[in-house]
């Protein structure tokens, strides 16, 4: 196992960079982390949608969100790779589809943590800080988001855990992620499959359970903090 390490560490882990296109352990931890980045603004509209008193906002949003919670992530993959380019005649990369998709999922499941957030804060914060004269938007700027978000940053971590399993569907595709680049390892030492798909479950398991590690240990943090503490 050393052996196949030291011979395709650098391959794994960039996969034909600079040579060609960025690949393996780096392109999953950089699509996984831009997916949650950029899904963080849909899914706090789409969370805070989802809490509204106007049942013609909450109602739609919730339909959507609950649309795509059930629906397959390989499934919409398909859609947007194959169906979509048939439609409009525009093609996105490998990389560019895995965004699309992953920013989709990733806002909906946002959107489930900053709406059972906002539920769980004491159900006066919002209407005591409007009647100190802030506008709506301002309450939930200044006082309700703040505090949903730290709360909620566990669930957060752990949606970022998700995510980076979830990118080995972009294999599918051809994607030059990490497991695309160890089943290409595999082809060239075919002899040696057990070692290859053993060191790709060991990188997945360090660094989804590393992550796992930080939620857990935030959790404890939040849950000892005084309430009202800042």
């Amino acid at each position: 196992m050393l052996e196949l390490i030291d011979t395709y560490w650098l391959y794994f882990l960039v996969g034909q960079y600079p040579d060609g296109p960025l690949g393996g352990l780096v392109l999953t931890i950089l699509l996984s982390g831009a997916a949650l980045v950029l899904a963080m603004p849909l899914g706090l509209m789409l969370g805070i949608a989802r809490v509204s008193r106007r049942r013609a906002i909450s109602l739609p949003v919730g339909a959507f969100v609950q649309l795509v919670r059930a629906v397959p992530l390989l499934l919409v993959l398909f859609w947007v790779y194959f169906f979509l380019p048939a439609v409009t005649g525009v093609k996105t990369s490998q990389a560019a589809t895995m965004l699309i998709v992953l920013v989709v999922f990733d806002s909906v499941y946002l959107a489930e943590i900053v709406a059972a957030g906002i539920r769980a804060l004491p159900k006066g914060q919002l209407e005591s800080a409007r009647s100190l004269g802030l506008g709506y938007g301002q309450a939930l700027r200044h006082v309700v988001l703040p505090q949903t978000l730290r709360h909620g940053l566990p669930s957060i971590v752990n949606q970022l855990v998700s995510t980076i399993k979830a990118t080995s569907l972009g294999y599918i595709i051809g994607l030059s992620e990490v497991s695309f680049i160890a089943t290409q390892i595999n082809t060239l030492v075919f002899t040696r499959s057990v070692e290859v798909y053993l060191i790709l479950a060991l990188t997945y398991f360090l660094l989804c359970f590393g992550l796992s590690r930080l939620a857990f240990l935030l959790e404890r943090r939040l849950q000892r903090r005084p309430v009202g503490a800042h």
